[in-house]
This record gives C-alpha cells, sequence and structure tokens, in this order.
C-alpha cells in the first residue's frame, strides 16, 4: 500500500510541475508549497493556487480553492486604540480674572490681544492604560507647551522680587509685545473611543495637564527713529513655576479640538492680581 501511495504522490507532483511550468515560462516565479494531513487518511497538497486532495485511492486537482488551513498569523491584525495626545496642537488664550472675566480695572496691560496671543502644544510621547478594552483608558504622556500673551497697546513690563507690574512706554512704539512662556507638561486624562480603529474612531479626553516652566521671557519689536528693532529679556517676570489646568479633548481620526483653563494662577501669589488663561483651538494627533 506504502508503494501505490508513493506512486500516486510522484504521479501528481509530475504533472503540477508540468503544468506549472507551462504556465509560467516567460516568468520564473517561486511558489509556496504546503502540505496540510488530516484525519482520517486525508492529504492535503498546495501548490501555488492548485491544490491536490488524497482520500484513500482517490485523487483530486482543485484549481480554486479556499484555504481552510490559515494560520493565524496570515490573518490581518485589528488595529489597537491608541491614545490621543501625542501631536501638534494650535490655539490662541485669553488671560481672565477670577470671576472668568476678561476685565482688570486696576490693571489693565492684562487684557491681552487674545488674536495674537498664540499657543502651540508639541506632544511627544504617550501612553494609554486600558480600563475597557480598546474603548476607555486613562491616557498620560509627555509634551512642551509654548505661549505668547500679546499685551495691548504700548505697555512696557517691569518685573522684580515682589511685584510685576506695567507702564505706557512714551519713547518707543511696539508693533509686537509679548511675554513668553514655556513649559514641561504631563498629562493625566480619562480617554472613551468609540472604535477600537483609531482612524474610525471618536474620541473624548478630560482630565489635568501639570506644567513645569523651563523658559520665559518677553519680546518687542517697533520702530524708533524711522528703525526697526528687536528686544528679548528674559526673566521670570513672576510667573509661577508650576502650572495645573483642566483639559478637554475632542475630535475624530487624526483631527480634533481642545481647550484648556489654569486652575493655578498664572503668576506668583502677592505679585500681581490673579490671572487664569483660557485656552483652545486645533489639534492633529500623529
Amino acid at each position: 500500500m506504502k508503494a501505490f501511495y508513493l506512486t500516486i504522490f510522484a504521479f501528481v507532483a509530475f504533472n503540477a510541475a508540468a503544468q506549472v511550468e507551462e504556465v509560467e515560462k516567460q516568468e520564473v516565479e517561486q511558489e509556496e508549497v504546503t502540505v496540510q494531513t488530516t484525519p482520517p487518511d486525508t492529504t492535503r497538497i498546495k501548490i501555488g493556487k492548485r491544490e491536490v486532495i488524497i482520500v484513500g485511492d482517490e485523487v483530486k486537482v482543485d484549481d480554486d480553492f479556499e484555504d481552510e488551513f490559515e494560520s493565524e498569523d496570515d490573518e490581518p491584525k485589528k488595529e489597537k486604540s491608541e491614545a490621543h495626545w501625542a501631536g501638534l496642537d494650535f490655539g490662541f488664550s485669553i488671560l481672565m480674572n477670577n470671576s472668568m472675566g476678561t476685565d482688570f480695572p486696576n490693571n489693565p496691560y492684562w487684557q491681552n490681544d487674545a488674536a495674537k496671543s498664540q499657543t502651540w502644544n508639541l506632544n511627544i510621547l504617550e501612553h494609554k492604560f486600558k480600563i475597557v478594552h480598546e474603548y476607555v483608558g486613562l491616557t498620560t504622556g509627555l509634551g512642551f507647551n509654548f505661549n505668547s500673551y500679546a499685551l495691548k497697546d504700548n505697555y512696557l513690563l517691569y518685573h522684580d522680587a515682589d511685584t510685576v507690574f506695567a507702564s505706557i512706554d512714551t519713547v518707543f512704539n511696539y508693533s509686537k509685545n509679548k511675554l513668553k512662556a514655556t513649559y514641561l507638561t504631563v498629562p493625566l486624562l480619562l480617554e472613551f473611543n468609540t472604535n477600537a480603529d483609531p482612524s474610525k474612531s471618536f474620541y473624548l479626553a478630560a482630565g489635568v495637564v501639570g506644567g513645569v516652566r523651563i523658559a520665559s521671557k518677553v519680546k518687542r519689536k517697533g520702530e524708533y527713529d524711522g528703525k526697526e528693532f528687536v528686544q528679548k529679556d528674559k526673566g521670570t517676570y513672576g510667573l509661577s513655576s508650576f502650572k495645573l489646568d483642566a483639559l478637554a479633548r475632542l475630535g475624530y481620526g487624526d483631527w480634533g479640538c481642545f481647550a484648556s483653563y489654569s486652575l493655578l494662577p498664572m503668576f506668583d501669589k502677592g505679585k500681581t492680581v490673579e490671572i487664569y488663561p483660557l485656552t483652545f483651538g486645533l489639534s492633529y494627533n500623529f
């Protein structure tokens, strides 16, 4: 009986090779041959797109078969839900008082020009801890926050160890007058996703973002005696070393929007009136 099977196998292999050689006369292409044996006494030989089935003494050739023995490695892997923190944000900031208003009667220089007060977030690292499969998770990461608060009118900002204040500059005329601050940030967000595939998912993330100030300065650009000038003065300007913002992020796929509100005063206590920046804008997720 073994000799019979060997004879059948040699006959089938010879004919299959002849057919392959005839089809590929002008182009040589390596084909994967897989042998799958399933009980009882059934042997399947797959040559390219053909399958030879040997059951007992019967031989059958199938030119159009479905791979019933496809391994799990060949199956398309589902994309895992990603966090929505790493990426680039662009927005605008409004300086608000402790009553969530924009008026500063005794400190009018803090009524900033929101259209020129820009915020950039470059978020470089992210990780999401799953809570409910791919749909609910806790997101954290690392990023940089760049703020630029544009002062209205022609105010000149001063600071010392005890106070921060400003007065109108009667000598120079400023076309740009901004207080800039850069922070290293770390988020802690509870995130919800509607789909495991990030490209097809609506997402909502809400929580807090902590920050450590790593740089600050005032930049002025203006004109004097018919000539343009640029001034850059580094300093703390009474800015707090730390910040903590409430943050919400909402979007679909790679695109979204965000809004944040400071939970801590922007400046050290006692150096000036309490100020709480409100920031909003658009985001692109990496």
